[in-house]
């Protein structure tokens, strides 16, 4: 596990997977524009740093409104014993950016990570360029500026046009308006909310039972009771059984409320396994 970040106070730095510019980084500054953010190779090195006090926060994607869930995050959760304490919602800017003296007619090669450039396709497309898969935005930003070739370009953020002294050739050239990516904060302690607080959030884990209807059933009581999912998705763990799935769920409000406790009552009676990974508030676009 290593960090390209020099760290100063680690209780005062936010840990993001990738490198110094990546939307990760751009998701840090804005959610916590007080701390130091200290770039990681790989998620299971966000979730290390923050487990080993090298770092008191960690940023981790878990969906895009564009391309889906981010999978690994999903074999990483059920073996931790750190907390989801917040979530935060950026809005995604992909831009192209290359070199001085670089122009939108000289650029042949554009390099990204996949994502992005799923993002950007028919835009991309119309431009009739070749696409280049990188493991991260700012990394392909930060060789597009050591290449210094005209003709060669990255799809990255604004931060990392900024940082790698690039010229940004085009503005907003994803397809969608609407991009967003959806983070989660991780810590060693969970958050001190209380029930009533308001627009609070709980996510949890859970495995049903081998039984007929078990993952109908187990859910009843959110129906019953009146309690909002806003998210379930299942996956199977890996090196498991395929009758072993386990179930992500995040729904609205705090497990101490009454009508809470009642739909969790029935949904353990359901299940093998239910563990709670975080209580925490929402962040304010998801009601927008």
């Amino acid at each position: 596990m290593s960090s390209n970040t020099t760290k100063t106070d680690p209780e005062n730095t936010i840990a993001f997977m990738g490198v110094e510019g990546a939307n990760a980084d751009l998701a840090c500054r804005q959610a916590c524009p007080y701390m130091q953010t200290a770039a990681y190779p790989s998620f299971e090195d966000v979730f290390d740093a923050v487990a080993a006090g090298y770092a008191a926060l960690g940023m981790i994607p878990i969906e895009n409104s564009q391309a889906g869930r981010v999978a690994e995050i999903h074999n990483l959760l059920p073996k931790t014993k750190l907390h989801i304490v917040g979530e935060f919602f950026q809005n995604i800017e992909h831009v192209l950016v290359s070199v001085k003296g670089a122009s939108l007619e000289s650029v042949k090669d554009v390099y990204s990570h996949p994502q992005a450039l799923m993002q950007c396709r028919e835009n991309l497309r119309e431009m009739k360029v070749q696409t280049h898969a990188y493991s991260n935005t700012a990394q392909a930003a930060a060789d597009v500026a050591k290449w210094n070739d005209p003709t060669k370009a990255a799809i990255s953020s604004p931060l990392a046009a900024e940082l790698y002294g690039l010229k940004i050739l085009r503005e907003h050239l994803q397809d969608a308006e609407s991009n967003v990516t959806v983070f989660i904060l991780i810590a060693r302690e969970p958050a001190e909310i209380e029930p009533g607080d308001g627009n609070v959030m709980t996510t949890l884990l859970f495995t049903v039972r081998n039984m007929p209807a078990a993952l109908y059933k187990s859910l009843g009581g959110f129906a019953t009771q009146g309690v909002n999912i806003v998210k379930l998705e299942s996956y199977i763990p890996g090196g498991a059984r395929r009758d072993a799935a386990q179930f992500f769920l995040t729904f609205e409000g705090h497990p101490q409320e009454k009508n809470v406790q009642g739909a969790l009552e029935e949904l353990s009676f359901y299940c093998k396994k239910v563990t709670v990974l975080g209580v925490y508030k929402a962040d304010k676009a998801r009601f927008v």
